[in-house]
């Protein structure tokens, strides 16, 4: 969330979309009824299933499931064709002025630099125009034809309202009521909060979904405001956290990026991860990545990391390609690796194609499972007929368990959605055996340290190297992971003038203190402030609100710097005045800011032509996203892998996302229409909490079995009775559950014909205190999004017949 859960508020208009917040985020989503009940503010809905979130809406769009896109880029189109932007916004906080190469292009479905063998793009020309100081050109009247606004306006111009009925299944009429209630936030006394979970982030163009959103929110001028921001309604409590901590496979805390073997010595890897201004003046804040990466590796290898070995450079892996969990169980499934640590994951019921991820565990020497309870992948051995296809005779593969606690068996901190980091105290201790994971993890480490030392081997020197100063060293304490995750002065500090700013051995304040010479540590930067000298800050629980607008800052602490809003000095308009002086978040007093919340950046006067937007080179919102994104820097709409249209009504040569995350064994698993003519989409229910809670008999009491929904015309042409029976099937395998004929489905009329959609739950496994069922992921496609390579749940095909 840029924003937070108690900022949605102070919107005029809540639009859910790729979420059921309602549902899957309860307690959260009071929020969104206190806007609409206290603000007037109207809730829009868009998805494939009217659900609980739809059944209080103000408006409900259907859409056919894995087209967002298109309906976004349809209000783009809207936006710009009617002036309903905030344009002195755009035009001071974006990129549209800015112009780019001439060699960058779009042609039917692919934009230049599309390498065909490799599924990857060489985006050399997604790039601006540069003068000759290395500052990108720019044209402040937006004539150019070259120019990010104008290059923009002519890609967008194919999603008409027509494209958008005949691309996604939604009547133009509630498409343009849409429109127009989203268009009325461009107004600078107005503001839309967009609500998106996993509805958006599970599919081949994910990472594109969320971006076409925040593009909506740059025109309209709500980025940085409140009740306005691109908002993640996480699906765990602490997800922000695993990312924050850089738990994916190419990252490190703090979103740093982990060397790859393209980085052969530390100044090739700070050069190409530490970018240089592209706009006069700009802060660029991430022209502070070596202070941000030394800090780090002093935290990691501690004294053992000095100047002269480059930090201890040379200890980290460098990676060749990102060894997500699509990577991992392809090479698990050819072979290549021989044990596999699973903690607090249940690939068997969570991660596509199941019986491949069975079949895969099956070729291992030994699974390490670090878990509180018993799952489907503990016991992925166990051959429950149908539902796996492995005879357990024939698996190799040795078990070890390691029971852990769960979070209330232990202190520590949770990021939360809203980045604020909450910590909570142990409730209770722990049964039998069960050990925390920094317990788990310490033992493991020990022992192989120890083998090392006895033994010898190969790769010993980041292991024996690795800092490891607690107190209790097999029995790390939450709070001095958390301080050391803050940061620590190792010499004293003092300022250009001399003045002392940290004591050494002090805990950090801020990461504007941090150093590259060795004088700081750090283990995640963007925690920096969050355990100071003046204690623990996430432990903070004063919920005093004297802005009204929900912006506690004395209750826990959020990153960056406690700071509620990110982005917030493009609440004021260029002049430092608040856009909207009855929702202020901070405004210029002529000598400084102030307001209610944490500057972003307090030390940019208006004038001073420093963007709001500091984490870019350019301090602008990007209309046009440069080199970042794998498959372009405008989204453009890609059909789901398994399409039910069989083609992609704006470019049949180029059907599906170009630069997917798929590899040859899956490629030979998708399924055509013509067998299963069906979309299949996952969702969560109120009643469960992903598959842990079948564990718990009052949650299998509520929903104990599993269940699909279809519309009451598929069943019809089925022949298929509400409580019957069926068999769900993929080109992967079968599941069988109960028939839901409902309304809240509906027959779209997508791509010149109808289209059907089979609502699936996922909560239901062969473990737990529930009815035993079969998983849903049984069913979905090991494909992943180009970026951030999360699979395809939400948009696959079936076919349903009576069991």
């Amino acid at each position: 969330m840029t924003n937070h859960w108690v900022d949605i508020k102070n919107a005029n208009v809540v639009m859910v979309m790729g979420g059921n917040a309602a549902e899957a985020h309860p307690v959260g989503f009071r929020w969104a009824m206190e806007a609409k009940n206290n603000n007037d503010a109207t809730l829009i809905v868009v998805d494939p299933r009217f659900t609980r979130t739809a059944s209080v809406a103000d408006i409900y769009a259907p859409i056919r499931s894995g087209t967002d896109i298109t309906f976004l880029s349809g209000v783009i189109l809207f936006l710009i064709s009617n002036n309903k932007i905030n344009a002195e916004y755009v035009k001071h906080y974006t990129n549209a002025s800015l112009l780019v190469r001439d060699d960058f292009s779009f042609d039917d479905g692919l934009f230049s630099g599309y390498d065909e063998a490799k599924r990857q793009y060489d985006k050399t020309s997604w790039n601006y125009q540069f003068d000759e100081n290395g500052y990108a050109k720019r044209d402040d009247t937006l004539t150019n034809p070259r120019c990010v606004w104008n290059l923009l306006k002519e890609h967008v111009s194919r999603y008409t309202p027509e494209m958008v009925e005949h691309i996604c299944g939604t009547p133009q009429a509630d498409f343009l009521k849409v429109c127009e209630v989203l268009a009325s936030t461009s107004a600078a006394d107005r503001t839309t909060t967009f609500l998106y979970a996993l509805g958006w982030t599970q599919h081949t163009v994910g990472a594109q979904n969320i971006r076409t959103m925040a593009m909506i929110q740059l025109l309209l001028g709500n980025m940085g405001m409140a009740g306005g921001g691109v908002n993640a309604l996480r699906g765990h409590s602490n997800i922000q956290g695993l990312t924050d901590l850089g738990l994916l496979s190419t990252s490190l805390p703090g979103y740093l990026t982990l060397p790859s073997e393209k980085h052969a010595d530390l100044q090739t890897y700070l050069a190409a991860n530490t970018p240089k201004a592209t706009l006069p003046g700009q802060v660029n804040y991430w022209g502070n990545y070596p202070k941000f990466f030394v800090s780090l590796m002093k935290a990691f290898y501690g004294d053992d990391a000095q100047k002269e070995n480059n930090w201890g450079y040379d200890w980290l892996p460098k990676w060749d390609q990102a060894y997500d969990v699509l990577k991992y169980f392809d090479m698990m499934d050819r072979n290549k690796v021989s044990g596999y640590i699973c903690q607090g994951f249940n690939p068997v019921a969570s991660f596509p194609d199941k019986n491949k991820i069975v079949a895969s565990l099956s070729k291992l020497k030994y699974l390490v499972i670090i878990d509180p309870l018993v799952t489907e992948t503990s016991n992925f051995w166990q051959n429950h007929g149908e539902m796996n296809d492995v005879n357990p005779a024939n698996i190799q593969t040795e078990v070890f368990r390691l029971p852990s606690t769960c979070f209330a068996e232990e202190d520590g901190s949770i990021a939360n959605s809203g980045r604020w980091l909450q910590w909570h105290w142990k409730g209770a201790d722990a049964p039998g055996e069960a050990r925390t994971d920094g317990e788990i993890l310490a033992g493991i480490y020990h022992k192989i340290r120890e083998l090392y030392r006895t033994e010898g081997g190969k790769g010993a020197e980041p292991l024996l190297k690795m800092g490891w100063h607690y107190e209790q060293p097999d029995h790390p304490e939450s709070e001095e992971v958390a301080k050391e995750n803050n940061g620590y002065a190792l010499e004293d500090l003092f300022d250009a003038n001399g003045n002392l700013l940290a004591k050494k051995g002090q805990l950090l304040d801020s990461f504007a203190l941090m150093r590259d010479d060795g004088s700081t540590s750090s283990a995640c930067w963007i925690y920096a402030g969050s355990w100071t000298a003046k204690g623990n800050q996430m432990a903070n629980r004063d919920n005093a609100d004297p802005s009204g607008l929900g912006n506690t800052l004395g209750w826990a602490w959020a990153w960056p710097l406690n700071r509620r809003i990110i982005y917030n000095r493009a609440s004021a308009d260029p002049q430092g005045k608040p856009w909207d002086p009855k929702r202020m978040l901070i405004e210029w007093n002529g000598t400084k800011w102030v307001g209610n919340d944490i500057p972003d950046y307090n030390t940019a006067a208006p004038g001073s032509g420093v963007g709001p937007f500091i984490m870019q080179p350019e301090g602008l919102g990007r209309l046009f996203a440069i080199d970042k994104m794998a498959e372009g820097p405008f989204p453009e709409h890609y059909e789901p892998f398994e399409t039910p249209l069989g083609t992609n009504p704006l470019h049949p040569n180029v059907i599906s996302n170009p630069a997917a995350r798929l590899y040859e064994a899956d490629a030979k698993r998708m399924g055509k229409r013509s067998e299963f003519p069906y979309v299949g989409t996952t969702y969560r229910l109120t009643e469960h909490f992903h598959t842990w809670t079948k564990h718990s008999r009052l949650n299998a009491i509520a929903q104990p079995e599993q269940f699909v929904e279809i519309s009451e015309k598929l069943a019809k042409s089925k022949g298929i009775a509400n409580g019957d029976y069926v068999k769900v099937s993929s080109k992967r395998g079968f599941i069988r559950a109960v028939a839901v004929v409902t309304q809240r489905l509906q027959t779209l009329n997508a791509g010149g014909q109808e289209v059907e959609t089979v609502g699936i739950p996922l909560h239901w496994g062969f473990e737990g205190t529930a009815r035993k069922g079969y998983l849903a992921n049984t069913l979905t496609p090991s494909v992943g999004d180009a970026n951030s390579q999360t699979p395809e749940y939400k948009a696959f095909l079936v076919n349903i017949e009576k069991a």
